[in-house]
């Protein structure tokens, strides 16, 4: 059987119903991104039918590769995280067009792809101490929180205070909270695409209500054009982008090297030594994506940690991902229902995604003020200066300042040093 022989089903302890099944769990695991990640780019001006369709192509071409190329169960998408990042503060912040933002994503997965083939990977993860990457982790996911909340109206902003409470008289933002609710309550009860089902259940109360409009379900593929090879790579290379684009590379770095490791420990794929075979493969897979994707028009594509979800069940190869990138490209015929789903019904699907990514900080030595401080200063200032790059710098600055006044000088490795002082460098010429 071609299958058989090409995925290696019977070495892997499984066989072909279980894949399939395994696919269509960690699908429904994912399937809000075709939903969010066009309705968060779309701020900048970008237009969502486009970004929808660059959605499902660049995570169902990541997806493919790593099927077909790295064999592993293991699905990309555009990140979570980072496309807050690129439409909010590179974008809605900095000011720069939307275009360039795209060229610095494209920069940052050649860089990526770089590092993967040359083995510079290895390097660089493992000179970051462990403390700054659980908490950058955490930033990321305090930071989809306050978009979140804001998005849904929860919190709005105050001239004293910056912020405050919203109106919780607004059926809207009841409905966000209701959504995160039923979100966390099915995802409790291991029911599979909690995610999407909370915003679709959002959605059609929202409808019914009459606080939005039904547009339809099934439609023809959408236009590319406008976003299709738009990036403007010059722009993308001057001096006050480059942070961005190598906040872009940095977080995707370790998003997808902890997600790669951290599902393939729960399905018992790592060797002997701990280690991912075919690791190169697999990062292949995810820079191709990335630069794939901002040609077409999206953010940076990463792993999905959803993919734990297929492998609970049985998902072993790269046949599990075959089966979500073929469902990401039936979805190019469903735009409209994208369309339909109001803002605040994908916001309780941004604070699940907060709450996951926030599990990070438990990790962290909190008996160890020289690795904690720092780790909380990260952390909590990425939702406060509403930019993850701001709170990286914080993180290396503090952690190597704060290691040299301690008297710790030999726990800091020179990448961290040089790492501080890039981004030194950085706050004090090009912020």
């Amino acid at each position: 059987m071609l299958l058989e022989s090409f995925f290696k089903l019977k070495e892997h302890g499984t066989d072909v119903r279980t894949e399939v099944i395994a696919g269509f769990t960690t699908f429904l695991t994912m399937a809000y991104i075709v939903i969010v990640n066009p309705a968060i780019l779309s701020l900048t001006g970008m237009d969502f039918n486009a970004v929808f369709v660059a959605t499902c192509l660049a995570a169902a071409l990541g997806t493919g590769i790593m099927a077909l190329v790295a064999n592993y169960p293991i699905a990309l998408a555009p990140g979570m995280g980072l496309n807050a990042y690129f439409t909010f503060t590179v974008v809605q912040g900095m000011g720069v067009p939307w275009q360039a933002a795209l060229g610095a994503v494209f920069i940052s997965g050649i860089v990526f792809l770089a590092v993967s083939l040359f083995k510079v990977r290895e390097a660089i993860v493992n000179a970051i101490p462990q403390s700054l990457k659980f908490a950058i982790s955490a930033g990321v996911g305090l930071f989809l929180a306050i978009i979140a909340l804001k998005n849904a109206g929860v919190v709005a902003d105050h001239p004293a205070t910056l912020v405050t409470l919203g109106n919780l008289h607004d059926p809207k933002v009841l409905l966000a909270i209701l959504g995160f609710f039923i979100i966390v309550a099915l995802e409790y009860r291991r029911v599979h695409g909690s995610i999407i089902i909370g915003i679709l259940a959002v959605t059609v109360l929202s409808v019914a209500l009459g606080l939005s409009n039904f547009e339809g379900v099934v439609a023809p593929v959408p236009s590319m054009a406008p976003t299709f090879m738009q990036m403007d790579l010059e722009g993308a290379l001057s001096a006050g982008l480059l942070g961005v684009i190598f906040v872009f590379f940095f977080v995707d770095l370790f998003d997808t090297t902890g997600t790669l490791v951290g599902v393939s420990h729960r399905a018992g794929l790592l060797d002997k030594d701990g280690k991912l075979p075919r690791l190169k493969r697999a990062l292949m897979a995810d820079s191709i994506a990335i630069t794939a994707g901002a040609a077409m028009g999206t953010s940076s594509t990463t792993a999905y940690i959803e993919s734990a979800a297929g492998t609970a069940v049985g998902g072993r190869t790269g046949l599990t991902a075959l089966v979500v990138a073929i469902l990401f490209l039936a979805c190019l015929w469903i735009s409209p229902l994208a369309k339909t789903v109001p803002a605040y019904a994908t916001a309780p699907a941004l604070c699940y995604v907060a709450v996951l990514m926030t599990r990070g900080l438990a990790e962290i030595d909190w008996d160890d003020l020289t690795e904690s401080a720092p780790a909380v200063m990260t952390a909590v200032a990425m939702p406060f200066t509403f930019s993850i790059a701001d709170g990286i710098a914080f993180g290396f600055i503090s952690y190597a300042v704060i290691k040299i006044l301690s008297g710790r000088f030999a726990d800091l490795k020179p990448a961290v040093l040089v790492i501080a002082g890039l981004w030194v460098v950085k706050l004090a010429f090009f912020h």
